[in-house]
Formats: structure tokens, sequence, C-alpha cells
């Protein structure tokens, strides 16, 4: 197969990413930073940009999540054949784990845009005959085993990942760090920079830092410290040895364990956060590096549900592709944009009722709720205060969450369990649902259908979140927290609803919770239930305002022209 070979013509931007997410049928993803690296190779596609991806095969994806009738998740493996989606590559490299050669080979997915552009994606994969049993299964489970096998997966994906394109015959200009993961392809980088000293390997030979410097973009999507991938040095010796000496390491990664976000920030020429408030933080966090804003967005062809597809495309031809021109959604008639949306609702409690059993009523205001179940997204706040909900609620609301917590997380399970244990309280009074094995194709479905999106992180550890951006695409207003992306896309009132006090804190020692507490109940009853069900011209305003004053900006077209000319020409 060699029909790569038309990719390589170029120069291109490598993006590298642990998981990207493309399609639920293909599960290399768990949650918002694969789908964002996804939305982001899609719009780079229908931009025609020159690029390629770089991530894991996964062959056992991330998990299927079954939830007991006690609220107890359960994982399975969510394996999937990726000859059934893309083509095995002739061509296979080396990298050395524990000190012995193990062979990576990759998967090319073509990421086609109806534009005419096209975008290689590889896939690696180092189930080989002729790998020890234990390497063949490095790449099978997205974030899955031990921390050592972590550091072989982020060997894999940084330092095979480099070597591939090499050996493929790809020329990059830049190599862009989508999260620290990747960061070991710096250490390929500087390792080809290597002046020898009398041609020996040793602690005198020169390494051109500034060379790899201005090779490399990285972006940063963890706010606080715990999130950042670290390998005690004792285990680095081990299983990655010595790619450029130790001491180098040290230097570049830090002094007492390695960690893959400095190594990143050290050896990028161009580092970004997430969101404007995301740089500031991540400029705190890291003192002494430049670290600039590029606000996440979605690939707004891909989640816009088929009822608005068909509307943009009657009343705003060119939206898919030119997703600025959503600022002109007042030219539909106010009955369209809500038939569009009943039609949304209707989608979603069809599947609902076909999964659970559970009938809503399509007359009541529905909230969402759906992202990774970890503490800090506090996924059953809304449930802190049962009598105050039902003197809010009782008749006036419906609840559907969603969202998978990590293997490894227990306290994160638990918020699924006492999510689950609520909704019995609640039976006969307010209806709440948890849709099991959140992914992309439940998303795809939920998101558009429900009437008002909630989030409520504790401040400021929101990077971005784009689950919102999706939602206000569709018409659904945002009901959330002053963090990540929504600081920069809330107006009180008018795209949606803020929850809590302004978005002042610089660190996580901030902590709102009873004020959020008592702003999310209070905007709920006074401004947000007798909104929706007295005054429904004026609810559609709000969700016009979501389109045309969020969506148009919020995208991965939008995105992706400020990494162009602000990361990769420079």
């Amino acid at each position: 197969m060699s029909d790569w070979k038309q990719f390589t013509r170029e120069p291109r931007i490598a993006y590298f990413s642990m998981e990207i997410g493309f399609s639920a049928e293909i599960p290399t993803y768990s949650g918002g930073l694969g789908i964002l690296a996804g939305d982001t190779i899609k719009s780079a596609a229908d931009l025609k940009l020159p690029m390629v991806a770089v991530t894991l095969v996964s062959r056992h994806g991330y998990f299927l999540q079954t939830i007991d009738a006690k609220g107890r998740q359960k994982e399975a493996p969510a394996s999937w054949d990726p000859g059934m989606f893309m083509a095995l590559l002739p061509v296979k490299t080396l990298v050395t784990i524990e000190g012995r050669d193990v062979m990576v080979q990759s998967w090319l997915y073509r990421v086609k845009s109806p534009t005419g552009g096209e975008i290689p994606a590889l896939f690696l994969d180092t189930d080989i005959p002729g790998n020890l049993e234990e390497d063949r299964h490095i790449t099978d489970h997205l974030y899955g085993g031990d921390l050592s096998n972590r550091l072989k997966q982020e060997i894999v994906l940084g330092i095979g990942g480099a070597r591939i394109l090499d050996a493929l015959g790809f020329t990059i200009k830049k190599f862009h760090m989508n999260e620290g993961h990747a960061s070991f392809l710096t250490l390929e980088l500087l390792d080809r920079t290597r002046h020898p000293v009398e041609d020996t390997w040793d602690e005198r030979a020169s390494w051109d830092t500034r060379r790899v410097m201005d090779q490399c973009v990285f972006t940063t999507h963890t706010p606080v410290p715990s999130g950042h991938d670290r390998f005690p040095y004792e285990l680095v010796k081990k299983v990655l040895g010595e790619p450029v000496p130790l001491s180098l390491i040290q230097e570049l990664a830090g002094k007492d364990n390695l960690n893959m976000t400095m190594l990143a920030l050290n050896l990028s020429g161009y580092v970004n956060g997430v969101a404007k408030k995301h740089g500031e933080i991540s400029q705190n966090l890291f003192p002494g590096f430049e670290i600039h804003a590029i606000t996440n967005g979605v690939h707004t062809f891909t989640w816009a549900s088929p009822y608005f597809v068909n509307l943009f495309d009657d009343y705003i031809p060119g939206w898919a592709h030119e997703p600025e021109l959503l600022v002109r959604v007042d030219n539909i008639p106010d009955e369209e944009i809500w038939d569009a949306h009943c039609g949304a609702k209707a989608y979603l409690f069809h599947y609902i009722e076909e999964t659970t059993g559970t009938k809503l009523d399509p007359d009541i205001l529905t909230i969402g709720f759906a992202r990774r179940s970890a503490t800090y997204k506090r996924g059953d706040l809304i449930f802190s205060d049962l009598k105050r909900l039902l003197k809010i609620g009782k008749g006036k609301l419906q609840l559907i969450f969603g969202g998978k917590a990590h293997p490894h997380d227990e306290p994160g399970k638990e918020i699924i369990q006492r999510i689950i244990k609520k909704t019995g309280q609640l039976k006969g009074k307010i209806k709440v649902v948890y849709l099991q094995n959140y992914n992309m194709e439940v998303a795809y479905r939920l998101v558009p259908g429900v009437d008002l999106w909630l989030n409520n992180p504790i401040r400021p550890l929101e990077a971005s979140g784009t689950s919102g951006m999706k939602a206000a695409l569709n018409g659904v207003p945002n009901f959330s927290v002053l963090d990540g992306w929504w600081i920069e896309g809330h107006i009180e009132g008018i795209t949606g609803w803020s929850i809590g006090p302004p978005a002042t804190e610089t660190s996580v020692d901030d902590n709102h919770a009873a004020e959020d507490l008592e702003d999310l109940y209070d905007k709920l009853e006074k401004v947000i239930i007798p909104l929706y069900y007295n005054d429904r011209t004026g609810w559609i305003r709000v969700m016009k305002n979501a389109i045309g004053k969020n969506a148009y900006y919020f995208n991965t077209h939008v995105m992706m022209r400020r990494y162009v000319t602000e990361a990769y020409i420079r």
C-alpha cells in the first residue's frame, strides 16, 4: 500500500495527541481532549491545512461503561478492529523500551472533508509478531495499566511517532503536542541535533535546544499541578534509558521527577493554554514561561443536530465551512428555531425511552449535564438540597446526566452513585435519567436535545470546556460557572446565565461552593424557569444569541486559523 506517499509531497504540521475522537465507531478517546483533537483535524481538512495527526491505536478503546442497580460503574473493553476503518502501512520503526527493541507500525486513517481537503491520521500500534507478548499489549488500552505502562505508551507516542513520520518520508515543519503525553518527541528531536565531541556520545556533546524549540508547539490543557504526568527517574532509567544524558533530561524536565509538561515547556517555542483564563492560570502555575491563549472550539458540522443542519442550510448557506456566518441567525424565524429544537428534543427522548424505558415529557424544561465524572466537575451539585430542588422544580424540571469516571477514580465513581441514589429519592417528583456509556454517539443526541446545558466545576479547574460550545451551536443556552470558555462567551441573560461570582480567582484554593449552589437555585427559580414557561419569545431570543454570539466564534475553524497565524507561522 503506497498511496500514503501522496501525503509526503509537501511539508506538514504534525499534530500529536494520546487520544483522538473521530467517531464513536473508533473508540480511541476518553473525553474532551480526544474530541477536541478529532474536531481539530476535521477543521484542518475543511481548511485544507497541510497536517498529519499521530495517536495510539488503543485496540480495546477506553472502556464500555455499564451502571448497575446500585449506581456502581462497571468497565469492559471497547474492542474494535482497526482494519475495518484504516489501512496498515508497510513501514515499521523501532523504539527502545527496557533496553530492548520494540517494533511500532501505523495504521492510516483518512480524514476527508466535503471541501476536498484530506488529512492523514496515523494510529501507532505495537501488536506485531516478533515483539514480546507484553510489548504487543502496550497500545491496547487508552490510559490503561500502571505507571510503567503509561510511560511505555508515551515513549511509543512521542519517540515512535517522530520516527514513524521519518520512516514514512514525511517532512515536518512543526510538531504540535496536544498535552504533555507526546513530550518525548522533543528528546528524539534533541538527539537529532547532537554534535558529538570526537565522534563520541558523552556528556560533553553539544545539544541544540534552540533548534528543537523552533520546531515545537505545546498546548497545555491542565490547570492544576496534579494533572501533569510525572515519572520517577528510577522508572525512567529502567524503561526509557537515556536517549540523551539523564543530567540533560533532569535539567529540562525537573530534578526530582520527570515532568512531561515541564519537558514540553522547556523545548517548545510556542506554548498556549486553551482559554484566556486558562492561559493566566497556566502562567501562574509555570512562572518564567511565556504562555499564550487560544480558546478551544468545536467542529460545527460534526456537532450540529440534523434538525439545525437543515435549518442552517436553508437560511445561512455556507455556514458549515464558514461558521462565522452563524452571526446571521436572526434571519431564521423564531418558530423555525423552536421547531428544530423540538425535533432534536424528540430525537433524544425517543432514544432515552428506547434505552432506559423512561418516558420524558417534551413540555418540561430539561437540563443536561454530561462530561467526565471527576470530583472537580461536581456532577451532583444540583442535588445538594433536595428540599429546595423539589420546591423549585417539581413538575417543572427534568434532568439528564451522562459521563464516565476513570476506572481508578473511586471518588468520581461515587459521584455517579450519588446521582443514581438521588434519582430514586426524587422518583415520582422530578425525573432524572443517567445515560450509560456516554460517547460521541450519545452526545450527538443528548447535547442538542436538552433545553439548558448545566456546568458547575470548581473554579478555576475547567481549562476550557467544549460541551457548552456544542450546546450553543444547537441553540441550547449555557447555565455555567464562570470558568474556561464561558468567561468569554457569557453575556448574562443574553447568551445564557452564570453560576456564582465573577472569575477573579487565580488558584483552586478560592472555592465558592455555597455561593455557587445558592446562585444556581436562585436563578433557576426566579429567572430561568419563569422565562422558559412564561416568555417563549424571550427564551428563543436567548437560543438565537447562543448561536449568533457564541457558536459563530467558538469553533475549530476560528481556532485553527489562530494556530496557523500565531503558532505555526513563526
